[in-house]
């Protein structure tokens, strides 16, 4: 009976030291990175994050990381990371940083590498791999930006306006064709959380030469626009403002157009979530002068007109896909079959791991071209776009479709012969 005893005790002290000693295998976790609104460095992001697997499957992912990004009132961006938990158990965690106006490409990566990892570090932590992170989180106080200002809102010299001037040029011809284009811009804009404040100017001069035979036809086309916009919070999903704009085109026969739209905005979902979804319903009233060089279809040298117009947006960015559609419409009161109706969409659905679908579009209706010269367009005006023609619509779209099998792995980095070869010699 002693000995019986005695086999059972060793028996018990084997099984409890061999679960005691066993080894338990890390398991990588697998991340699909999603950054189909914004661009991320891939490459960067997959070398200096390797403890993980990157998988081009979002079906099959632990985790879909979900990047977008929007401009701030600096223009500087602002960066959402959703870490969409597929599995073990459904959650998702959000983080948000900011870029500084003129940070380079280089230490935007940087940025954004370091949020990658610290909202991976949980699941990174639980998967077994614990022993391979380091974390820092002593602040040298020499250094902290809030050693003297504690929680206080930064104060800032320039009032929050932030300003952008340049300049750009092109030149291209051969024996029978050439083209010369010069443009200048300047924006002065303020945005706060409470009132968004726009100016813009921008103008153009474009000439170019053909010919045909012995035959020199030169065209001439420039162009100047102001706009200025005030848009004012109301609360979280309301919003008031105007435009105000200035323009001349010699293409679209304008000598000079002003024109002033107030208008009313909702958006379905709160403001703060515009990284994500964003639905706003847009009415405002306009009424504008014209002036052409040339007397109008309707025998007019310059004109008064009052109109109203009416958009909707949508802008969705999930993991299953994103979409970004809008509808704009106006008329003028005088004549309510003088509008103009448009549309611009595009959407890109994953139907699962390995399909997706993309659909764009970008038809208008076109019933409100008073502005075109009066008389016949001759030959040259069609051939080289001397001038705008009329017409009743404008339409381009397009569809396609990407289907992705084999390896759903997406961690090595190999960038050699990427640059040169047969590629120059066949485009």
């Amino acid at each position: 009976m002693r000995k019986k005893y005695t086999l059972l005790l060793i028996s018990l002290f084997l099984i409890t030291t061999a679960g005691l000693t066993q080894t338990v295998t890390p398991k990588r976790v697998k991340v699909f990175l999603d950054c189909s609104n914004t661009w991320c460095d891939e490459t960067f992001i997959r070398t200096e994050i390797n403890i993980i697997d990157f998988v081009i499957d979002r079906i099959s992912a632990d985790i879909h990381l979900l990047i977008t990004s929007q401009e701030t009132g600096s223009a500087g961006q602002q960066f959402q990371l959703l870490f969409i938990h597929q599995q073990p158990i459904r959650k998702t965690d959000t983080l948000r940083f900011e870029t500084k106006p003129l940070a380079t490409a280089a230490t935007i990566r940087e940025q954004l590498v370091k949020h990658i990892q610290i909202g991976l570090i949980g699941a990174i932590a639980k998967s077994g791999f614990a022993e391979e992170i380091s974390i820092q989180t002593k602040v040298n106080n020499s250094t902290s930006p809030t050693k003297n200002n504690g929680n206080q809102n930064t104060k800032d010299k320039w009032n929050y306006w932030n300003f952008r001037a340049g300049m750009d040029g092109s030149f291209n011809s051969d024996q029978n064709y050439s083209s010369r284009n010069l443009g200048g811009r300047f924006s002065a804009n303020r945005i706060t959380n409470d009132l968004k404040i726009l100016f813009n100017f921008s103008g153009n001069d474009n000439r170019n030469r053909f010919s045909i035979d012995e035959d020199v036809i030169k065209v001439k086309n420039n162009s100047f626009l102001f706009l200025h916009q005030l848009a004012k919070s109301i609360n979280s999903h309301w919003s008031l403002g105007y435009e105000i704009a200035a323009n001349r085109n010699t293409f679209n026969n304008i000598r000079s157009l002003w024109y002033f739209s107030p208008g009313i905005e909702y958006n379905i979902y709160p403001y703060s979530s515009v990284n994500s979804k964003l639905l706003t319903i847009r009415y405002g009233a306009d009424i504008r002068h014209n002036r052409y060089f040339d007397t109008s279809i309707f025998n007019k040298k310059s004109e008064y007109q009052s109109g109203h117009n009416l958009s909707v947006y949508l802008s969705l960015n999930q993991k299953w896909g994103s979409v970004s559609t809008g509808f704009y419409y106006r008329n003028y009161f005088n004549n309510w079959k003088q509008m103009n109706i448009s549309f611009n969409s595009y959407v890109e659905i994953r139907l699962n791991g390995s399909l997706s679908f993309y659909v764009y579009a970008y038809p208008t209706i076109v019933r409100d071209q008073i502005f075109l010269p009066k008389g016949e367009a001759s030959s040259d005006d069609i051939l080289s776009r001397r001038r705008q023609l009329q017409t009743n619509y404008f339409m381009y779209m397009g569809a396609g479709f990407t289907y992705r099998f084999g390896t759903i792995l997406n961690n090595f980095i190999n960038p050699r012969f990427n640059s040169g070869g047969a590629a120059f010699y066949f485009n």
